[in-house]
């Protein structure tokens, strides 16, 4: 297969592992065996797609991984306890028309079941989340592990005891019934957070599945806010709506990466907008205040800037200062530093960035590192600022984010 081609492939398998993995799970009860017979199938399709994709890419990776996935159950022999079970999940492998057949049948969406599933208390916070990245996000433990600011070995295990813990105590895989859903909702809204900021977090345009993973964290939100009338559900799809709005301005063919305050309003997308507007101004009236609402506070005042194009930094700074009340965390420090240094001056923005229990709790942070840098040049100390740059660069994965602080540290003073 050549380059275009592979590339091809890398973005539907991507857009469709979250679908395609969950429908696998939800009839074979297996995480394991539904994942490596997805990768089966994602290799099968390496060698016969060539240049010339199925009419319904999804379909055709859902019916060859369960057969994979059959296959694979055959030669264990005792993986399923009940033979009869065994008999129906291979019967359509005795209909010698049967792949044909599976491959133009629409994959069903068991995506928010799997949510939940992946999202039981039983399961550590953290477990939860890593498990619904990794199994409908379509992440690699390397990506969770960085959402996560931790090792990719750490993440693995965890992982690997979630998917342990789900089989052993038969967690069903459903929506749960309505007394149990405020119990799980903490961890699905944020599972569904970080898929939507993981593919948020690219600035490349030429990788659409990125793109998809907003698209797809949107969509589960929405039906997820239907289903359970809590704020914070709202709050968190009014934040997403509001971010995914300007995610075409935020680069350009010119300079690349366009900062917030360098936007262009008119590439901004006014449906999603007004949309994010219209459910924040309903969930704010009921005055039951929480942490995805005040994000959705602070994605509004991002786009309803100061009548001379200015964002509201002081009205951005309370934000932050309230967020951190609600949930500390060094981000959201990090946010809170950039914004007070934009509304009071960089030296106020210095003093908390520079606080070495922050510096050391973000010191593989990419952004932590070109905030300081930014920092640094606008007080002009070019040598201080090159030297964050410098990590800030080594750290990027985004290349249009480098390629934006590559131009930003050519333009500094040369050293004395």
């Amino acid at each position: 297969m050549d380059t275009p081609a592979r590339n091809a492939l890398e973005t539907i398998v991507r857009a469709e592992t979250g679908l395609v993995q969950a429908a696998l799970i939800k009839q074979f009860h297996d995480f394991d065996l539904a994942e490596d017979a997805y990768q089966d199938a994602v290799a099968e399709a390496l060698c016969q797609w060539g240049n010339v994709m199925p009419s319904n890419p999804g379909a055709w990776l859902m019916a060859v991984a369960k057969r994979r996935a059959i296959d694979r159950l055959r030669r264990m022999q005792t993986a399923v306890a009940n033979q009869a079970e065994l008999e129906v999940l291979t019967a359509v492998d005795d209909n010698p028309h049967g792949a044909a057949d599976e491959a133009d049948t629409p994959v069903p969406d068991y995506r928010l079941q799997l949510i939940f599933t992946c999202c039981h208390p039983a399961l550590a916070l953290p477990a939860r989340v890593a498990l619904t990245l990794r199994t409908l996000g379509g992440l690699t433990t390397e990506d969770i592990a960085r959402a996560f600011l931790t090792n990719e070995k750490t993440m693995a295990q965890r992982l690997v005891r979630a998917k342990r813990k789900i089989k052993a105590a038969g967690i069903p895989y459903a929506v749960p019934g309505a007394d149990d859903l405020v119990e799980r909702l903490g961890g699905v809204l944020a599972a569904l957070y970080l898929i939507f900021n993981e593919g948020y977090s690219s600035h490349d345009r030429t990788v659409p599945a990125r793109w998809a993973l907003c698209d797809d964290a949107i969509r589960l939100t929405r039906v997820l806010a239907s289903l359970v009338d809590d704020p914070e559900a709202t709050g968190l799809l009014s934040m997403m709506l509001l971010l995914n709005a300007r995610r075409d301005a935020r680069t350009d063919g010119a300079t690349g990466y366009v900062p917030l305050e360098a936007q262009d309003p008119n590439q901004w997308n006014r449906d999603d907008i007004a949309e994010g507007l219209d459910l924040l101004r309903g969930v704010s009236a009921r005055d039951q205040p929480g942490p995805y609402q005040t994000e959705a506070a602070i994605a509004a005042a991002q786009v309803e800037r100061l009548p001379n194009g200015v964002p509201d930094w002081m009205g951005l700074a309370a934000l932050y200062a309230a967020l951190e009340k609600m949930k500390p965390g060094p981000v959201v420090r990090l946010n809170l530093g950039v914004a007070i240094a934009a509304a009071y001056g960089v030296e106020e923005g210095l003093a908390i960035l520079n606080d070495p229990l922050l510096a050391t709790a973000l010191s593989d942070y990419q952004p932590y590192h070109a905030a300081v840098a930014d920092l640094w040049r606008r007080f002009e100390e070019p040598e201080k600022a090159r030297a964050a740059y410098d990590v800030a660069i080594a750290l990027s994965r985004d290349a249009v984010v480098r390629g934006f602080l590559e131009r930003r540290r050519a333009r500094l003073a040369p050293p004395q």
